[in-house]
């Protein structure tokens, strides 16, 4: 018998825990800033002069209704996300398939990862990452007794990962395959996998990960042009040097707030995957490092919460949260990575600041979900049944 948690009164005399809520605020108002100062110059190129708030104006909308859907799903219980969990991820699997078909996917540069619902498009491997969450966090708990079994407990996930992974890489999706397969793996073994057959698993990935890697040119030219940018500085290197003259310029303070030069079309997508480079050029290590402690008293606080949830022996709930807080960390590391030039390019998304419209929206409806489970954790300290 787990034994109730002590936690100081003081702690629960709120319902909420406003660390978690201000870390999540100062990102999506940092990030709703610096969308505009990164946009400008591409809302004109492509607008016109009057059209400079142009990102600006959708990514407000994106944040509106991100808090709006979140406030709704804040709502649900987690016993009935979990109740529903194999449904959703059928619906999450059927639009990842729906993505694929012409005429209904739409192609951008290349990639088929977008469905478009008329004035805005929804990417349905931003719902995934949740979703995977959710039903990872569930499996674990229904099959406890069988993660150190191989066949009756690892493989039907690992084939589960490996047919959503399928799907991902047909679009492709490699930025979201990778954070995918990461959840799973990380739930599985938050949730009492076996070091051995982790250490296999995560091999296994590794491996073919790798695999993927070198059997695409325009994959394996990344690899060369992260390990030498300045080899080829206008071609395989060009991002990333261009991005690393970011934050050189920008020192210990900045340049100041609008100032950037690397996002007057220097630096390809300056308001989505390299925003990270641009306000480390306008407002130096300064900003860097907010932006680094405002994700890690998130993670912090997500593991806490699922800390909690363990004790009141809410096993779903608490892998659920800690699920949360691996996606949001990993995705956010691999982000800034890449525009520190620690990891290969990769097009992935900062959560919570980049310009986008399903990874706002989505994000937004993962914090809602671990603040209820945040929530429903004070009511039953308090002895209020929720």
């Amino acid at each position: 018998m787990i034994n109730q948690p002590t936690i100081n009164r003081q702690e629960i005399t709120t319902d909420f825990d406003f660390y978690l809520i201000w870390s999540a605020l100062v990102l999506l108002s940092l990030g709703l800033v610096m969308v505009y100062s990164a946009s400008i110059a591409i809302a004109e190129s492509e607008y016109g002069e009057s059209g400079s708030y142009y990102y600006l104006i959708r990514h407000s909308i994106y944040l509106f209704v991100g808090l709006v859907i979140g406030f709704f799903a804040f709502q649900f219980p987690m016993r009935t996300w979990r109740e529903y969990c194999p449904y959703l991820f059928l619906v999450g699997t059927i639009l990842l398939i729906l993505v694929l078909i012409p005429g209904i996917g739409r192609e951008i540069n290349g990639s088929q990862r977008w469905i478009s619902l008329g004035i805005v498009n929804f990417q349905p491997s931003e719902l995934m990452k949740l979703l995977m969450v959710i039903y990872a966090s569930d499996y674990v708990v229904r099959k406890l007794a069988y993660l150190d079994n191989w066949r009756k407990g690892v493989l039907p996930i690992v084939a589960l990962i490996s047919a959503v992974g399928f799907l991902l890489l047909r679009e492709p999706d490699y930025g979201a395959f990778v954070v995918v397969t990461g959840i799973a793996v990380a739930i599985m073994f938050m949730g009492g996998m076996s070091l051995k057959l982790f250490i296999g698993v995560t091999g296994l990935l590794v491996a073919c990960l790798s695999l993927l890697i070198i059997s695409v040119s325009y994959r394996s030219s990344r690899i060369d042009g992260f390990l030498d940018p300045w080899a080829d500085p206008y071609g395989k290197g060009y991002q990333l040097s261009h991005a690393l003259i970011a934050f050189g310029r920008g020192e210990w303070f900045g340049v100041g707030l609008g100032g950037s030069v690397e996002k007057l079309f220097y630096l390809p997508e300056a308001h989505t995957d390299f925003m990270f480079a641009v306000l480390a050029e306008e407002l130096g290590f300064v900003g860097v490092a907010t932006v680094m402690a405002m994700f890690t008293c998130i993670l912090v606080r997500a593991f806490s919460i699922g800390r909690t949830a363990a004790l009141l022996e809410n096993y779903f709930s608490a892998l659920v949260a800690q699920g949360i807080g691996v996606w949001l960390g990993f995705q956010a590391f691999i982000n800034m990575g890449v525009n520190m030039g620690v990891l290969p390019t990769k097009g992935l998304t900062l959560p919570l600041m980049s310009f986008g419209g399903s990874s706002i929206v989505v994000t937004c409806i993962a914090l809602a979900v671990l603040l209820r489970i945040d929530w429903e954790n004070r009511q039953k300290i308090k002895g209020l049944n929720v």
